[in-house]
């Protein structure tokens, strides 16, 4: 009887809920029309589609277009790194170590360090790298989480309380802090994973100290593997993916969250978890998780990967919503700046295939390269859009993690492991140049009301 009677209050609150849901939907609407009425620039984008000026930064530069004649037009993407070329950062340091790591200096300090410089900014990285038994046990092992992101983001809260001084935000106190969290930020991710398989999935727990003489990207795939051994190849790619997801500029939505966060006076914790917490989404840094499982969707529906009529006949289901997860989205295309090309994707690409030849998965690279081709001129047709799609980072990134053995539960905090460094620049070009707090205007559109005592409602 008693629980017959829970099933009906709980039958009753679900009603309630919903009508409370109705309401939420109805109350939350606005008129589209009005959008257009005040010119608001949603997204912070113009009608075109650019973003709307709301700071200046040193740190890096992005650039889709040139202007020929007085005319912006089309152009191959360039990305600058504290003004160098990113493809320029990307030759100089191959078939070295340590290419993420020389980035992040130079995305913290504005110049390339020389070998003296270089060798002290590792070792302090190495040195703050290390986790305490007891985080790792209590912060990073306790309750976790099938979205490592959301096991990162509560790890980098719970730094805080293990900071003697978290609340400075002096130059120095938060510089410390954020290479604090580029050493760690790769350990945290890692035994975030390990412990989400071991406690939810009744795997073993692996945890590995990392090894003081490997790189970032190295120790990555040490960490992460049983037998800890890989090619220098894998090593170089992981190297190379990590740079170019590194930094892009201050207007994408995780920096900005960053700037923004900042500006409030906050804590280091606390601005880096925002960040995360932006990255997360599907329409940011888990776009590269969304490719694979499209590409996954596509392989069992296909059959030949070589068969372009049955791609090209998939692909136009996806865009006309009859396909995949029915969002109309072909995921990995298109980008908010660069028109013929994403430079990351260039080099990337190149990346992914030479790792494919020594995978022996060619076949599936073939599919991409494709779909890629494919997708970009389905989607200028189809759209009816004004400039050209151009195939970004995350269309190749996920394939370059199958490739390397990381699990998906991994692809976006890959990210995170790389854009932190990206963060860490901004939030200190932000309190070296003391903005005001950043505060928008959001116009009221509403109708004023007289209140009603509760009696007359």
């Amino acid at each position: 009887m008693y629980q017959d009677s829970m099933m009906e209050l709980s039958e009753n609150r679900n009603e309630l809920f919903n009508e409370l849901v109705e309401y939420c939907m109805a109350s939350g609407e606005i008129d589209q029309s009005l959008y257009l009425e005040y010119d608001v620039k949603r997204g912070l984008r113009d009608s075109n589609g650019k973003g709307v000026l709301t700071g200046l930064t040193e740190i890096s530069d992005v650039n889709g277009s040139k202007v020929v004649d007085g005319v912006k037009v089309p152009a191959d993407g360039q990305l600058y790194y504290q003004g160098i070329n990113v493809q320029d950062l990307i030759a100089g340091n191959e078939g070295k170590r340590y290419a993420f790591e020389e980035i992040t200096y130079l995305l913290l300090f504005g110049a390339l360090p020389n070998i003296k410089q270089f060798e002290s900014f590792k070792a302090i990285l190495t040195d703050l790298q290390e986790l305490s038994g007891d985080f790792v046990r209590d912060v990073i092992l306790h309750n976790p989480s099938a979205n490592i992101m959301n096991s990162l983001q509560k790890a980098i809260l719970s730094l805080y309380s293990f900071d003697a001084n978290p609340e400075d935000t002096s130059v120095a106190n938060v510089l410390r802090q954020c290479l604090q969290m580029i050493g760690k930020t790769p350990l945290i991710a890692i035994y975030a994973y390990y412990g989400y398989r071991h406690f939810d999935l009744n795997e073993n727990l692996l945890i590995k100290t990392p090894k003081k003489e490997y790189s970032t990207a190295e120790n990555i795939l040490y960490m992460l593997r049983p037998d800890g051994e890989f090619s220098p190849l894998e090593a170089a790619v992981l190297d190379a993916a990590l740079v170019l997801h590194a930094e892009h500029g201050g207007g994408n939505n995780s920096t900005f969250t960053t700037h923004v966060v900042t500006s409030s006076g906050t804590d280091t914790y606390s601005a880096i978890a925002a960040a995360i917490a932006s990255l997360k989404g599907p329409k940011h840094g888990g776009a590269n998780h969304k490719v694979q499982m499209m590409f996954r969707d596509m392989e069992g529906k296909i059959g030949d990967y070589s068969d372009e009529d049955a791609i090209t006949a998939y692909l136009s289901r996806v865009l006309n919503k009859e396909e995949f997860d029915r969002s109309g989205l072909i995921y990995g295309m298109g980008h908010a700046i660069y028109t013929l090309s994403d430079p990351r994707k260039v080099i990337l690409k190149d990346c992914v295939q030479k790792l494919a030849k020594e995978k022996g998965r060619m076949e599936e690279f073939a599919l991409y390269d494709a779909v890629e081709r494919i997708s970009a001129e389905l989607i200028t047709k189809s759209r009816r859009v004004f400039k050209p799609v151009c195939a970004n980072v995350d269309f190749y990134s996920g394939f370059l993690y199958s490739m390397l053995g990381i699990p998906e539960e991994l692809y976006t905090p890959m990210f995170a492991i790389a854009r932190i460094s990206g963060w860490s620049a901004h939030r200190l070009e932000e309190l070296v140049n003391k903005g005001k707090i950043i505060r928008p205007a959001y116009k009221y559109v509403g109708v004023h009301k007289e209140y009603k005592a509760l009696e007359e409602r």
